[in-house]
Parts: C-alpha cells; structure tokens; sequence
C-alpha cells in the first residue's frame, strides 16, 4: 500500500516514512541528530511492540504511532532543502474543442464510476440502476465523433482509466492528445501511453519530407504510429517506402506492429515490401506479411498457395500434402501443428485458406460458392469439415462477401446443419464481411428462428446501435423469455449486451416490460422479480445514452 505522500501531512494513527530527496530535500543520515531514535522506532514497527527487547519504545502499538508521527514531523522540519529542479514546458496546445460542459460532467462521473445505489452489493445481481463503468467506452466514442478533447482536469483520470482498462486505451488516448502525452512522460504509470495509440497531436506536413523523416527517425512510437497512418492515408504506397528506412533497424514488436497497420488500404503495391518481410528474422513478422499477401488474391504468394492447393483438391477428392518443404516454409506456412491436429490437414487447411477464392470457380467446372460448398466433397475421407473451416478463413482474410453467404447459409437452419461451420465463432467472423444491414438482418432472423441463448457472439458484430428489425428481434426474444419463466440469469451477458447497443428510442416499447409479471407455475424461483429489474436497469441505461448523446452534441 502506497504511504502518504508529504502533502497529506502526518498525526496519530499516520505513519510516514522520512522523505527522500525526490521530495524535496536531502534524507537524514546516519550522522543526523534523531537518526538512532527513528530506527529504534523502525525496529519495533517490524518486530512488533510486545516482542521488543531493551532500549527502545515498547507498549502499546497506538503509542508507537504517536512516536513516529512525532518524530516524523521533526525529520521534515530539519529537513535540508534542495534545489529546486527545472520547471517542466509547458504542454503543447490542442486545437481541438472541450465538450459541452454537461458532456464533460457527465465524463467526470463516468470515470469514477459511480454505479447506482441499486447495484446489488454482494448478492450476484446488478440491481437496476445503470453500470456507468460499461458506458464510458460509448462515451469516448462518440466525443471522437466529434472532435472533442478532453477537459484538462480530467486527463489524469482518462489516464489511469487507460491504464486500468485495455480496451479504453484507444479511444482515451486520442481523447487525452497532447496533454496527454506531456503527462505521460512525467508518470511511469502512464508510461502506456507512448507507446500505443495516435497521442492527438499535430502531425506535420506530410507533403513535407523533411518534417516526415525527422519525427520518424525521432519521435515517440505513438507518433511514428499516427505519422505513418497519415502518410498512408496521403498515398498509400510511400508507406511501406518509409517503414523501409528504418526497418532493419526496428525491434520485432515495432515491426510487428507497422506491418499490421498497412492492413489498411492493402494494395499490390504493398507486395515488394512484403515479399521482403518474408525472410524477416521474426516468426511472427513473416506469419504476417504471409497472411497480408494472402489477402491479395492477386499477388505472387497467393498464386504459388493457388497452385498448392489446386493439387490437393478438386472434384475428384481431397490428397492432403505429404510434407511441408521450405518453399511453403517461406509462405508462411507453419510445420508443426498445435496439439490433436494431424500435420497434413494442417498443412493443407493452411494451403485452401491463403489460396485466392477465385481459383476454385474453374476447378469446379464453373460452379458458384454455394454450389461448391454443397458438394459432398471427399466426405467419406472427413476431409469435408477440414476444407469448410478453411475455406471459411479464407473468405474472412479476402473479405469475399459471396463465399461467406455461401456458407453461413439460411440464418434459420439448425447451427448444426449450416452448410459451411458450426461454429458460432466463425459464423461471427463470416458475418462482419457482409454489409451492416444484411448482417443485422441475418442475425435479426437467426434470434427469431433459435433465441438469444446462441446468439451472443453474433449480436457482438452488428453495428451500434440495434435498431430497426434487429432490435425488435432482441427485445421480442428477451420478452418470451421472460414470459417463460426461464432462468433468468442464463441472459444477463445478452442484457448487458442490449443496455450497450439497443437504440435509445426501444427504451418506449421496454416501458411496459418493467413491471413484475405474475410467474408461471414452473418458473424459475425469483424470476419475475428479476426480470423486472433487469427490464428497469435497461430502459434506464438506454435513457442515460440517449442523454448522453444529447449532451455531446455541439450547441
């Protein structure tokens, strides 16, 4: 536990350590007037009053305290000064504007994370005010819409919500901008913050080389990360001709993390470079270089994993590789599989999904995706399943919305008899390369056919907020739900998920849903009452967002 610091002042009951010259003054030495009675005091604190020996203080550990508070004022009084250190610049000035001040109110009580008195304390449940904690990322991202900094006084706060929270860091960081940067570089416990996100500051010109290479070759890693964004966003291909300035000389987590960022605006240009990479000393940078060719269905890679895959298989069945050579070792491809997998479906379900989707239109005979997939293709083997799943990668890495139709199939199918996966994971994953409206549709059509109680993970990749058909889906299926008498608790992860994303305006139509409902015979002990709590926390929640909302926009 961290002890007082000097502006807190010491009494009774407060013990504090003698100061080092960090705050302020130099320590008292072992020369020092007074420095054999604080170490006697020292001694009894760790050895315990009533177990110390001779001279010293004994008796009770309220009288020792007494002593130390004591003897800790006069330390600080004969205190040798110091001098005074450089006054730090001041802090670069953010352009951007501060939010309404009820908007930055609202920021304030949000980082202290001020949960309702009706939270439920250590029962399990959540009572039914709303979790202000699980609103701040909402928060942040729609002050990000809008060009927002943050208020200055609450920037140590967004800080140490950053550091608590991972998934803030984004959002808070380009929030904090500038200053929070400046601080950052005065707290090691905000040390986080140079070395993720794009900091907010003013970049310079990158029309201007000069300016490009000096912060490249100078500047924090937050800001090489913006300043390459920027560059890429200017012309796409000087991005990977900057990173090749300096690659040779970047650590293997820098360089990681460069090369994933030209996953944006991906091009053929990008293939020289990442051809290059391919014989990088990082595993993990040549994997990704190798995944990003893959994703260029035109590319020499994909060509080369074409032409693998091409012989494996076709309509006449599935022959998996019989080895791994050091031609397929240099795409990318990984030897050893993980535990349970045989090595040649491994190698082979690599192969199918780096191979481009195009390439399997005129193996088949000029069959379409959905034809394909059909196909009982090798299944006697069981190869079916192995050529599903990666087929399924590669319509993901290739964003090819007409693969990933294919093989999610009709939403109202059993999980179990989709034509391609399964898998409710991958069924996500397919489902994010659809348009915005299609994929809430499909969803929106899966909870009508099966509930919510599988459709957890399909409802984390539609777009905020649910509104329309999508949103009448949930709140229809969490009522029948209700009205069963299920076990309530089985559908707190959806609630959750619904206060976080339900468009505010459902928060009408929820109304009549918050009053306690008479339990069917075979319900669930203490169902109806928590169905009604629940229901009254998240017409509350929504409520809150939409004041949200409106307190962000501009006047």
């Amino acid at each position: 536990m961290d002890s007082p610091g000097p502006a807190e002042g010491a009494g009774p009951g407060h013990w504090t350590p003698p100061r080092t010259s960090s705050e302020g003054g130099a320590p008292m030495g072992e020369g020092d007037e007074g420095y054999g009675e604080w170490q006697e005091l020292v001694g009894a604190a760790l050895l315990g009053t009533d177990r110390r020996r001779g001279g010293g203080p004994a008796g009770s550990p309220e009288a020792l305290l007494d002593a130390a508070a004591v003897h800790t004022v006069r330390r600080r009084a004969g205190l040798r000064p110091a001098g005074a250190r450089p006054r730090p610049e001041p802090a670069p000035r953010d352009p951007r504007p501060a939010p309404p001040e009820a908007a930055g109110r609202r920021l304030a009580q949000l980082l202290a994370g001020r949960a309702g008195a009706g939270s439920g304390g250590g029962s399990g449940r959540r009572g039914s005010a709303p979790d202000l904690t699980e609103l701040l990322p909402q928060w942040l991202a729609a002050a990000g819409r809008h060009g927002y900094r943050a208020p200055a006084a609450l920037v140590p706060a967004l800080l140490d919500a950053a550091r608590a929270r991972t998934d803030l860091r984004p959002q808070a960081l380009a929030l904090a901008g500038t200053r929070g940067l400046w601080l950052a570089r005065m707290n090691p416990d905000w040390r986080f913050a140079l070395r993720g996100g794009a900091g907010g500051g003013e970049l310079p010109d990158v029309t201007d080389p000069s300016a490009v290479e000096r912060l490249w070759e100078e500047g924090l890693f937050a800001e090489r990360v913006a300043l390459l964004g920027a560059v890429r966003a200017l012309e796409p291909a000087a991005a990977p001709r900057l990173l090749a300035t300096t690659w040779a000389t970047e650590r293997a987590e820098d360089r990681l993390m460069f090369l994933d960022s030209l996953r944006v605006g991906l091009s053929l240009e990008d293939e020289p470079f990442l051809e290059a990479a391919l014989g990088d000393r990082s595993r993990n940078v040549r994997a990704t270089a190798a995944e990003l060719l893959s994703a260029l269905p035109q590319s020499a890679l994909a060509g080369r994993m074409a032409e693998r895959a091409l012989a494996c298989v076709g309509p006449e069945g599935v022959t998996p590789p019989a080895e791994c050579d050091g031609a397929m070792l240099r795409d990318g491809v990984v030897k050893r599989p993980p535990a349970g997998r045989g090595e040649r479906a491994w190698w082979l379900g690599q192969l199918v999904e780096a191979a481009p989707l195009s390439c399997w239109r005129e193996r088949f005979g000029g069959l379409g995706p959905a034809e394909i997939v059909a196909l009982p293709v090798a299944a006697a083997e069981g190869w079916t399943e192995e050529l599903h799943a990666a087929w399924c990668r590669a319509a993901v890495r290739q964003r090819d919305p007409e693969w990933s139709r294919a093989l999610l199939g009709p939403a109202s199918a059993p999980p179990a008899a989709g034509p391609g996966t399964a898998s409710l994971a991958e069924r996500a994953k397919l489902l994010e390369t659809l348009p915005d409206g299609e994929r809430a549709e499909w969803v929106a059509e899966f909870v009508r056919a099966h509930g919510l109680s599988e459709a957890f993970q399909l409802l984390g990749v539609c777009v905020v907020p649910w509104a329309g058909a999508l949103g009448r889906a949930v709140v229809d299926a969490l009522d029948i739900a209700r009205e069963a008498g299920s076990y309530p608790w089985s559908f707190s992860g959806v609630m959750g998920l619904a206060e976080r994303c339900l468009d505010p305006s459902e928060a009408g139509r929820l109304e009549a849903l918050t009053a306690a409902a008479e339990e069917p015979p075979d319900a669930s002990p203490g169902a109806a009452a928590y169905w009604a709590e629940a229901f009254q926390r998240l017409v509350a929640t929504l409520r809150l967002r939409a004041a949200m909302l409106s307190e962000l926009a501009p006047s």
